[in-house]
């Protein structure tokens, strides 16, 4: 089996009970293809009893379990002595540690009936182990290998590996933002990042037909994949932006287009966060990294919502977002050459000590500025996108009650 620990969110006190089942469902979601795992749950932590799945399948997709601090695969001993003995010799067999291997063995009886503490295990179960491979050397303080056998009354577990997952908090539990997915490398790493803090998180792309190609779509729903790998499933909005984008053209600004472009789409966001029950944004801007992300531009773009606005890579290096994305799997899809809408028209010097007065006039002269933003919303399409790759509308997907009977 694989023994999952929990993560920070343990810490949490009276909420530790609502986090471990919503640990617990997000756990059962990443499993539905290995149908014949069993889940037992205990303080602290989840066992996955494998019975025949693949384990190193299962252990690459619960390690993006937001709230999953390690795991470990384990084999499973009766309490016992002569089968603790055993099943600790078939196990380091496995393992085949070469000659050399600085080794300890660390007992932990925790059904405390058990008729030999966890020092007089640690001699029984090692000696042994030593006997067999004598190219073993003990070291009680540093060892490459050390071994831990946990007794508890239905059974022991034996494991030595103790692999690091993703941690933060369970998916959902700190509420639901809007994330303004782009397509670039910035956005997918700023949505994981509020994923990780324990965000249920929707996505919204704007697209700028015929300018912005099919690709381009394809492009961001397959960036919206990969993060419902951590997520299992995410809301895409698609947002048809093309009119409202030129409507800022031709009216003598070229050098605001892109902060009136940025304040249009946090204005649209938050309507699909009203009806969403969103209760923030979120962007993948970095501080000074473009100029629309200089402090003043970012302080009369954030003024078009009164929703929190929430910049998780804010006082991040690029290179620090870069390696990030690699990590998560997003950054060969950002980088592919599609064009989306943040990219069209674009000044030659876009300003970046934008005035807000001036914007606010420039939006209120706008002809049918409102019924623009208005359209936008209403003809956005909402697509389900899972990590299986069978996205559906949403009005064919059914609600997210039906969902959850079929997923559980």
């Amino acid at each position: 089996m694989l023994l999952l620990r929990f993560g920070e969110f343990m810490l949490k006190g009276k909420n530790r009970a609502r986090f471990e089942k919503r640990i617990l469902r997000h756990v059962k979601e990443m499993l539905i293809p290995y149908p014949k795992v069993q889940l037992t749950k205990d303080f602290g932590r989840i066992y996955v009893e494998l019975n025949g799945e693949p384990a190193k399948e299962l252990l690459g997709a619960l390690i993006n379990v937001f709230g999953i601090a390690s795991i470990s695969p384990v084999k499973v001993a009766k309490s016992e002595l002569e089968n603790i003995l055993e099943v600790s010799a078939r196990f380091l067999k496995v393992i085949a540690p070469a000659p050399g291997t600085t080794f300890k063995v660390n007992a932990r009886r925790v059904w405390k009936d058990f008729p030999h503490g966890s020092l007089e295990m640690n001699k029984l179960v090692s000696t042994p182990l030593l006997q067999g491979y004598p190219g073993l050397i003990v070291d009680m303080n540093t060892p490459q290998l050390e071994l831990r056998v946990e007794i508890r009354q239905a059974q022991t577990y034996i494991f030595c590996e103790n692999i690091s997952a993703v941690g933060g908090f369970p998916l959902g539990t700190n509420g639901k933002a809007m994330l303004l997915l782009s397509g670039g490398i910035d956005s997918p790493v700023a949505g994981w990042s509020s994923m990780r803090r324990g965000l249920e998180v929707e996505c919204i792309h704007f697209y700028s037909y015929p300018y912005t190609s099919e690709l381009a779509r394809q492009k961001v729903i397959d960036l919206t994949r990969v993060l419902s790998r951590y997520a299992g499933v995410i809301k895409l909005h698609l947002v048809p932006f093309t009119e409202v984008q030129t409507s800022f053209t031709g009216i003598g600004q070229d050098n605001l287009i892109i902060t009136l472009m940025r304040r249009a789409m946090l204005r649209i966001a938050t309507s699909l966060a009203e009806k969403e029950g969103a209760l923030a944004l979120v962007t993948g801007e970095s501080l000074g990294q473009v100029a629309s992300q200089t402090l003043p531009s970012m302080n009369v773009i954030g003024r078009a919502t009164l929703l929190p606005l929430l910049r998780p890579l804010v006082m991040m290096d690029k290179s620090d977002i870069v390696e990030l994305s690699k990590k998560i799997e997003t950054y060969d899809l950002s980088i592919l050459p599609y064009e989306d809408c943040c990219t069209l028209f674009v000044p030659k010097s876009p300003s970046t000590n934008p005035n807000l007065r001036i914007i606010d006039k420039i939006e209120a002269t706008l002809p049918n500025y409102s019924s623009l933003l208005s359209a936008a919303v209403a003809l956005t399409e909402t697509l389900e996108i899972t990590p299986y790759g069978n996205e559906r509308p949403e009005s064919e997907a059914g609600s997210e009650e039906r969902m959850k009977e079929e997923w559980f």
